[in-house]
């Protein structure tokens, strides 16, 4: 399994952008998930609980299943913003939404059991790989917004053990319709129906650690909101991280099947994968804090609309002009869904950009840009989508970056990909 495990694409790209850095060159680096804490601090009433926390001694061990308080908080904070009620003992804290996802796939996936995932998506391939599942791939399109739909899911679902499913999507900024994660609910249902008590459930892992950021109308649904039946096949992936600028922090938590927490409880507390207490401790109060979580949450969504609203209206107006160049317009999450479509474009050096690979380092030569290709969530080599990433961005950035890539592609003619 070690022997097989594929790196990290987006690693690998980063050591490109820091050597050029290290060089002294100004790069625009929008690779990341993350957030510059410069500009995206944690809130100030969190930082100050956690302070606080360490200054009162509490940094022996949590509980195994996260401190009570915490499962407390996070069941009153669901519920409040999201309508969901789950017990506290129907939550589990890790450090993070990784290991959670990680313990939902060792818990539910026997070696050769399957699992469908859209692509392009996060990580998915590599903990299928982990766990020594089978997978069913699905690509998406854009005319579905990269979202998977039932029709895509149909054809596969009776022999899949579970359906890896993320809203807002990392990489794409982009959520669920209503209608179409209706859809793929009724579909689960009725196969769960099918199998009755003879087989292994179907269940679906739902990653929404991005659902406090959606903008312009955006609404977030979730399964069990829409239908109450699917609480039983439905395991929750969320956490501090993204809404919260907290990634280095390491709170995340999961809601589930009672049966299936416990049994990923225990795989986690072998692997030590236990958020820290005195942040566990800190978490608890903040969230406690509900009017200022709330202005925290309304400020950090302006400010990420900001920049995302700001790249893709520049990226529209370089359409405008005839560059092959577009961009869904923003949803939700940290991330902008940026098409380049110049495989077959010719350099003023001569060189055919033949995959998305080369287009990614030419924009990265000549616009000082850092995108992510949509290979790096496995899609194919040539696919003309990218990542723009807008946690470390710049506000007044923004139109220096639009200009580089302007100048960047003014420089490209028309030309055959070689045979």
């Amino acid at each position: 399994m070690a022997e097989n495990l594929i790196g990290s694409e987006i690693i690998r790209i980063a050591g490109e952008i820091k050597a050029k850095i290290r060089q002294g060159e100004k790069i625009f680096n929008l690779t990341i998930g993350d957030f510059n804490p410069s500009l995206f601090p944690i809130p100030t009433a969190y930082r100050d609980e956690i302070i606080a926390a360490y200054n009162a001694g509490i940094t022996n061990y949590p509980s195994a299943n996260g401190m009570q308080e915490l499962r407390e908080a996070i069941s009153g904070f669901i519920a409040r913003r999201q309508g969901l009620e789950y017990d506290a003992n129907d939550i589990l804290v890790s450090s993070g939404a990784r290991p959670i996802i990680f313990a939902t796939y060792m818990a539910i996936l026997d070696p050769g059991d399957k699992v469908i995932y859209p692509l392009p998506s996060w990580n998915n391939n590599h903990y299928t790989h982990i766990t020594s599942s089978k997978h069913i791939i699905v690509e998406t399109n854009p005319e579905s917004n990269f979202m998977l739909t039932a029709d895509m899911i149909r054809p596969h679902i009776q022999e899949a053990n579970m359906i890896a499913l993320c809203s807002p999507l990392n990489p794409t900024g982009t959520v669920f319709p209503k209608d179409q994660l209706a859809g793929i609910c009724e579909l689960v249902l009725e196969e769960n129906k099918r199998r009755g008590d003879s087989q292994k459930p179907l269940y679906v892992l739902y990653d929404q650690i991005y659902w406090n950021l959606t903008y312009n109308g955006t609404v977030h649904h979730d399964p069990v909101s829409l239908y109450p039946e699917m609480r039983k096949y439905t395991v929750f992936v969320d956490g501090m991280s993204k809404a919260f600028a907290a990634t280095g922090v390491r709170v995340g938590w999961t809601m589930g099947p009672s049966y299936v927490i416990q049994k990923m409880r225990s795989i986690l507390s072998h692997a030590g994968a236990w958020s820290p207490k005195a942040e566990q401790m800190a978490t608890a109060a903040y969230l406690n804090k509900a009017e200022e979580v709330d202005q925290f949450l309304e400020g950090m969504r302006e400010k990420l609309y900001a920049r995302l609203d700001g790249f893709y209206k520049g990226f529209q107006s370089l359409k405008a002009k005839g560059h092959k160049i577009d961009a869904i317009a923003p949803q939700a999450a940290i991330y902008l869904t940026v098409k380049l479509d110049l495989v077959g474009m010719v350099t003023e050096g001569g060189t055919v950009l033949q995959t998305s690979d080369q287009v990614r380092k030419y924009l990265l030569d000549e616009a000082s840009l850092a995108l992510v290709p949509f290979y790096a969530f496995g899609a194919a080599r040539n696919s003309p989508w990218f990542r723009l990433s807008v946690g470390t961005a710049r506000i007044e950035d923004i139109p220096t970056v639009i200009s580089n890539v302007d100048r960047a592609l003014s420089k490209l003619k028309v030309g055959e990909v070689s045979a």
